[in-house]
Order: structure tokens, then C-alpha cells, then sequence
């Protein structure tokens, strides 16, 4: 689970994280790349504006040139710029900074910027500080207008690149020192998280997946979580209840199969062995033989209830679906068992609503559901009682019930008659039984998409079944 499910997780989620905060990272650099240089703009705009009155008090000669040169250079290393003035005609005429001494009066400004200039227009520049000073930086030139409305120069501001780049490179280490940390944190978040939510869960899952596979059935998870691994908790668990479930059935008919088997296979070698060994005398052989052969008799009918039973729920059981007369059906299983009727003395009443009564189904295997059932109502029904069939059709159904007068079947009891090897009254139930019957007839009855249904009555019991009406 580690090396597969959770090493994918965590390295699909460390680089969507990683990736996330890469864009996030990014995105916050150039942001406050254009931030930072508006905020320069703004901040030279001002200092710019400071020193417009004195650029002109310094044209109209009411200020002397070392009180303005005073001035300039205050402003001009309180805002870390170097300012350049320039006259109407675009000449330097000064400086801040007494090593550009040598630009005044003699360097102009391009006449591209100056017709901007002239225009009221502010010139923005980013990288060389243009023609005036050279070297890479931010520039910043202001015109110069008086209240008549003319053009007395301008300011030119300028930056240094390394006052920029160290600025924007403390923003950008912040920045991306946050990014990665973020990133760090999240991974392990995430590790811890899937840890605890996913992983540790599934690992349960399987560990008792693996117990139950090697057989012990009784294990289950607890997992106490309302998401989709809770959900997949109480699956896995009713599985495992199913698979205990079918644990007990199996070991339950194991045991009942070996009981069935045991006792005829038991009094088979008793009487054989009784007359090899002479122990049963010569007159007696033929009685104990015949026996012996019931006992073969019942081995058979069992052996092949267990086939029947066994291809029915396995699905290789194929049904031959055709246009049955179902009168006619109950009429040849009551003949089939006349001689048992006749031994218990019972009174059958066979009522149809219509002498032909036509459903679907297989013939054979309706057949046999009718015999089991009637062969059911007269194993338990008293001597001398009473057995009615009938048959009706209702809607696109055909219902067929059973009817006998023997005692009522008790809840306990009817929760498991459709159970292989149950038998409600082992001391009534004589050796004809396998205790088949009732599974076999309603599995037959879901292969034909039917249903059949037990209801205790005040004076017996009925089976009911439908069938598809034609």
C-alpha cells in the first residue's frame, strides 16, 4: 500500500502543490514588480512636484544657484534619485550630483521626448536612463509648466538598477522563501492526511481482508467515518457477514450431507454384512435385501436432488420455456401419487376456474415443483385428512396453491423451510425425505422469474406459486 497507492498520492499532490504555488509565486512576482514601479512613479511624482517651485524660483533668478543646488541635492538623496534640470530648449542646466557636472549646457534632451515634454506629457523609462545619463535604471521625466500655460523645462529623475533590483530582489526572496515553505508544509499535511484518512483505513481493509482469506471469517473492520471509505467499511463488512453467512451454510451442509449419507450408507453395510457373515438367517436375506435397497433407492433420490439443487443455483440449469397447460399437470401429479394418497386415506379436491389453464414454463421442472409440493402436503398432513389444489388465473399470473389440513408451520420453522436439509419435524419425517424439496422448488420458481409464498390458515397450510399467465 505504501510503495503503490501512497507514494502515488503523495507525489501526485506534491507536484499539483508544487505547481500551485510555482503560478501563485510567479504570479506575486510581476505583481509586485508593477506595484513597486507605481509606487516609485508616485513617489518621484511628489518629489518631483516639491521641487517645481524652486526650478522656477531658480529661472527667474529670485533664488541664487548654491541655494538651489542645496535643495536639489537634499530632495535628490532623500528619494535615492539622481535629478537633472533642463531649460525650455532641453539643455542641462543642472544637476544634482557634481559628477554630471559636465552634462550642463551642453547635453539636450531627444527631441522625441522633448515634443512629449512640451505637450504636458510625463515620460516614463525603464532600463537605460536616456540620452542625459547613461546606465541602466528607471527614469522619470516631469514637464515643467507655469500658470500661463508655458513650457520652463523639465525634471529629470533617475533611479539606479541596483537600488531596483536589490528592493525587488528582498520582495522576491520573501516571496518565493514563502513558496517554498508553503509547499514543504503542504506535503507534509498532505502525507499526515492521507495517512489518517486513506491510507491507514485501507491498509485495515486489507490486513483483514487477508485474515478472512486465510479462513478466519469473524473478522471485520472498524472504521467510524461518514465519507466514501466509511461507506466502503460497512460494504466490506456485509460481505464479510455474507461470507460467514455462507461459511456456516457450507459447513452446515457438509454436515448435513454427511448425516444423509451416513445412515443409509450405515444400514447398507450392516445388512450385507449381517448375510455374508451368516448373522441374518437364509428366509430373512430377501426381507433385509429390500432394505437395503430402499436404502439405495434413497441415496438416489438424494444424490440427484443435490445435482438438481447444485445446477439450479450455479446457473448451468436451462430451462425449455413453452406453453404449458398447468390443469393438466396437476392432474397427472395427483395420479403419480395415488398409491400414497390411498395409503394415508386422504380426501384430494382438485379445483380449477377453467379446464384448460395456460401459463409459461418447463414442463419437466413444473412437474417436478408440483410433486414436491404434494409430496410435502402428504408426508405432513394426518391420516384420513384433507389436500385441496387449485388452480386461477388473476391479471397476467396464474396462481397455484396447495392446500393441506395438517398442523400450522411455526415462525421459527418458516424462516428456514426454504434451507437445504431442514426438516420442521424430525420425528414425523420419515426416510423418503432429503430435505431438498421446498429449495429445489424455489429455485426452480426464480429461474422462471416466480415466486412462491407459505401462509398459515386456521385449519392447515397453503403453498402458493404464480406463473406467467398465456
Amino acid at each position: 500500500m505504501r510503495k503503490g497507492l501512497f507514494s502515488k498520492m503523495v507525489l501526485t499532490y506534491t507536484i499539483i502543490i508544487a505547481i500551485s504555488f510555482i503560478i501563485i509565486a510567479t504570479f506575486l512576482s510581476f505583481w509586485f514588480r508593477g506595484y513597486y514601479f507605481d509606487q516609485k512613479k508616485k513617489q518621484l511624482a511628489e518629489a518631483a512636484n516639491v521641487i517645481k517651485p524652486y526650478v522656477i524660483s531658480r529661472e527667474e533668478n529670485t533664488m541664487s544657484s548654491t541655494e538651489f543646488t542645496s535643495i536639489l541635492s537634499f530632495y535628490s538623496k532623500l528619494n535615492n534619485v539622481n535629478t537633472v534640470i533642463v531649460d525650455s530648449l532641453g539643455y542641462v542646466f543642472e544637476v544634482s550630483n557634481d559628477k554630471f557636472s559636465e552634462l550642463v549646457a551642453h547635453q539636450q534632451v531627444s527631441g522625441k521626448d522633448l515634443q512629449k515634454l512640451k505637450l504636458n506629457r510625463i515620460v516614463e523609462k525603464s532600463g537605460m536612463f536616456g540620452e542625459v545619463i547613461s546606465g541602466s535604471g528607471y527614469t522619470f521625466e516631469i514637464p515643467i509648466i507655469t500658470a500661463n500655460g508655458s513650457f520652463n523645462g523639465a525634471i529629470i529623475m533617475s533611479t539606479p538598477a541596483t537600488d531596483l533590483t536589490n528592493s525587488l530582489s528582498e520582495a522576491y526572496a520573501i516571496i518565493w522563501i514563502s513558496a517554498v515553505v508553503a509547499i514543504v508544509l503542504s506535503c507534509i499535511i498532505t502525507y499526515y492526511f492521507s495517512q489518517k484518512i486513506i491510507i491507514k483505513p485501507l491498509e485495515q481493509i486489507n490486513s483483514v481482508a487477508g485474515k478472512i482469506s486465510k479462513g478466519e471469517v469473524g473478522k471485520r473492520v472498524s472504521i467510524n467515518s461518514n465519507d466514501e471509505i466509511g461507506e466502503l467499511a460497512k460494504s466490506f463488512n456485509s460481505m464479510a457477514d455474507s461470507l460467514e453467512e455462507v461459511e456456516k451454510n457450507r459447513r452446515e451442509f457438509i454436515s448435513n450431507v454427511s448425516h444423509e449419507l451416513r445412515s443409509p450408507i450405515t444400514s447398507i453395510k450392516g445388512f450385507i454384512s449381517g448375510i455374508l457373515d451368516g448373522v441374518i438367517p437364509k428366509e430373512k436375506e430377501n426381507y433385509y435385501l429390500s432394505i437395503a435397497y430402499e436404502e439405495i433407492q434413497r441415496l438416489t433420490r438424494l444424490i440427484n436432488d443435490l445435482l438438481d439443487l447444485t445446477a439450479i443455483e450455479s446457473g448451468k440449469f436451462k430451462l425449455k420455456i413453452g406453453r404449458i397447460d398447468v390443469n393438466e399437470i396437476i392432474r397427472l401429479t395427483v395420479i403419480k401419487s395415488e398409491t400414497r394418497i390411498k395409503d394415508k386415506k386422504l380426501n384430494v379436491e382438485v379445483c380449477f376456474s377453467e379446464d384448460m389453464q395456460f401459463a409459461a414454463g418447463d414442463r419437466d421442472r413444473i412437474i417436478q415443483v408440483l410433486t414436491n409440493l404434494l409430496d410435502n402436503a402428504i408426508k405432513y398432513v394426518n391420516e384420513g385428512g384433507n389436500i385441496i389444489i387449485t388452480s386461477k388465473a388473476k391479471g397476467e399470473k396464474v396462481f397455484v396453491s396447495i392446500f393441506n389440513d395438517g398442523p400450522n408451520i411455526s415462525n421459527e420453522d418458516e424462516k428456514h423451510i426454504w434451507e437445504r436439509f431442514y426438516k420442521s419435524d424430525k420425528s414425523r419425517t420419515t426416510k423418503i425425505s432429503t430435505g431438498l424439496g421446498l429449495p429445489i422448488v424455489r429455485n426452480i420458481l426464480t429461474q422462471h422469474g416466480e415466486d412462491i409464498k407459505v401462509d398459515n390458515k386456521e385449519d392447515g397450510v397453503t403453498f402458493t406459486f404464480t406463473l406467467k399467465r398465456l
